[in-house]
């Protein structure tokens, strides 16, 4: 696995940045090509529902692991 790379979002027109490894980035982007959604879409709607004591990054790994989780189920 790589190591993470600081990634630039547009939140709610407001710039932030996630460090996130290329494959998690990588199925990330699949994962918001997959619900015909625009990154920072997919993004803001991770950060919307996340709990504030969870890192934007990691919840954006756990929302790929998830995914790929209900496709096995």
């Amino acid at each position: 696995m790589s190591r993470p790379v600081k990634r630039s979002l547009t939140l709610r027109g407001h710039r932030t940045s996630v460090s996130l490894e290329d494959e998690f980035w990588q199925a990330f982007r699949e994962i918001a090509q997959e619900r015909d959604l625009a990154i920072n879409e997919l993004a803001a709607e991770i950060d919307e529902a996340r709990a504030l004591d969870c890192g934007l990054a990691t919840e954006m790994r756990l929302y790929v692991l998830r995914h790929y989780r209900a496709r096995c189920a």
